[in-house]
C-alpha cells in the first residue's frame, strides 16, 4: 500500500495549494498531472507549467509501508477528494499504471504517468539575492498594484509586476500603459539593489497562497528565476526578461488637490458607470469651485450625473477617464480618504492616500 488510511484533508489541502497553476489543456499530457512523492512520514506534491513550479510538503500520521512517487491528473484527483465526506480515511495504492483510491465504500482508478518523466524546473538561482519579508505585508503590497498589470500585451514586460529591492526599501509597480500603480514599504534589513519582473501568473498564485500573518517569506531573486519559500510551500518561477518602463517619470507632481471620502467617490462612480459607454467606459470629471460633477453617457443618449461637494479651490477642469480604472484603484485600498490630484485637461490623474507617500495610482485621461 502506497498510503494507508490518511485523513482526506491531509491530501486535499496540499493538493489545492499546487493545483492552481495546472491547466487542463497542456502541450504535454504530464503537465496536467501532479507529482506525488512519499518519503516515510511526509508527502510532497509538485505541479508545474514549465514557467512556474509549486511544491508543498505534508507530514502524515498514517502511512503505508512503501515509499514511492507517481503522477496523476491533478484536477481529477482534486475533484475526487473534494466530494468525499469530510471525515473520510483515504488509501492510495499504485498498481501497474493506475493509482487506486479507496475511501469508505468508494473506489476510483486513475491513469498515471511515470514520475521520472515529470519535468521538474531546474535551479537557476546562482548568486541569488535573499530577502525576508512578512507574508501579510507582501500580500498587502501585491493587492495594491496587481490589478494594474496588463492582460496579454505584446509588450510582454507589462504582463507582470516589477519588484525592486533597494537598501531597506521594497517597491512594487504594475502598469498596462493606461494606468500605473506604485507602492513601497520598508524592510527590516539593508539589501543590494535588485529588480525582477514577476509574471502575472506568479503574482496571482502568490496572492492566493500568502496569508495575512506575521510569518516570514524568503525571496531568492536571480537574473532568470525567483524562488519564494513560506509555510511548507516553495514557489519557483521564471522572471520576465525585458526593460520595464521608467515608472518615476510617469508619476506626476501636481499642485491641484481634491480630498474626498473614498466610499463617497467610489459609490458615485459605481452609479455613474451604469450608464457609461459599454465599450469605452468613459466618465467626465467637471471640476469647479467646491464641486465635482461626474457625468456619464452612452450611445443610447442616456446620461447619469453625480455632484460631490468638496473644498476644491483650483482651476476649473473638464477631463475624462475610464471609470473601471478609477474603480480598481479605489476598491483596492482601504483608506478612509483619498486625494485626487490634477494637472490640466490633457494630463493624468494621481490618486494617493493622505499622509501615506507609499501608494500612488496614476490614470491616463481619455477623450469622451
Amino acid at each position: 500500500m502506497f498510503i494507508e488510511k490518511i485523513d482526506r484533508d491531509a491530501l486535499l489541502k496540499p493538493l489545492q495549494t499546487v493545483v492552481g497553476i495546472v491547466e487542463r489543456k497542456q502541450p504535454l499530457p504530464i503537465l496536467s498531472n501532479v507529482l506525488i512523492e512519499k518519503n516515510n512520514a511526509s508527502i510532497r506534491f509538485i505541479a508545474t507549467d514549465l514557467e512556474i513550479q509549486i511544491s508543498t510538503n505534508q507530514v502524515i500520521e498514517a502511512s503505508g509501508d512503501d515509499n514511492g512517487s507517481v503522477t496523476v491528473s491533478a484536477k481529477k484527483f482534486q475533484e475526487i477528494l473534494r466530494v468525499l465526506p469530510d471525515a473520510s480515511k483515504v488509501s492510495l495504492d499504485i498498481q501497474e499504471n493506475k493509482l487506486l483510491i479507496k475511501a469508505n465504500k468508494s473506489r476510483f482508478s486513475l491513469q498515471t504517468l511515470p514520475a521520472q518523466d515529470f519535468p521538474v524546473v531546474s535551479n537557476q538561482l546562482e548568486n541569488a539575492s535573499k530577502i525576508t519579508i512578512k507574508q501579510g505585508l507582501l500580500k498587502k503590497l501585491l493587492g495594491l498594484v496587481q490589478y494594474a498589470m496588463a492582460q496579454q500585451d505584446i509588450r510582454y514586460y507589462l504582463n507582470g509586476v516589477l519588484l525592486v529591492i533597494e537598501g531597506s526599501t521594497i517597491r512594487l509597480i504594475a502598469t498596462d500603459g493606461h494606468r500605473l500603480a506604485y507602492v513601497s514599504s520598508k524592510l527590516d534589513s539593508e539589501y543590494a539593489k535588485h529588480e525582477v519582473i514577476l509574471s502575472r501568473k506568479t503574482v496571482n498564485e502568490l496572492s492566493k497562497l500568502l496569508s495575512d500573518s506575521e510569518e516570514m517569506i524568503t525571496l531568492e531573486l536571480a537574473e532568470k528565476q525567483v524562488r519564494l519559500s513560506f509555510a511548507e510551500i516553495v514557489l519557483t518561477s521564471k522572471v520576465i526578461d525585458g526593460k520595464f518602463p521608467d515608472y518615476e517619470r510617469v508619476i506626476p507632481n501636481y499642485t491641484n488637490h481634491l480630498l474626498l471620502d473614498r466610499i463617497t467617490i467610489l459609490q458615485a462612480l459605481q452609479r455613474a458607470a451604469i450608464l457609461s459607454n459599454e465599450k469605452f467606459r468613459g466618465v467626465r470629471f467637471v471640476l469647479t469651485e467646491k464641486n465635482l460633477r461626474i457625468i456619464s453617457s452612452n450611445s443610447e443618449q442616456e446620461e447619469a450625473q453625480e455632484d460631490i461637494e468638496n473644498d476644491y479651490h483650483g482651476p476649473a477642469l473638464d477631463i475624462g477617464f475610464n471609470v473601471n480604472y478609477l474603480l480598481d484603484g479605489l476598491n483596492n485600498t482601504s483608506a478612509q480618504t483619498v486625494t485626487f490630484s490634477f494637472g490640466d485637461p490633457n494630463s493624468s490623474i494621481l490618486i494617493t492616500v493622505p499622509g501615506e507617500d507609499e501608494f500612488k495610482y496614476v490614470v491616463m485621461p481619455m477623450r469622451i
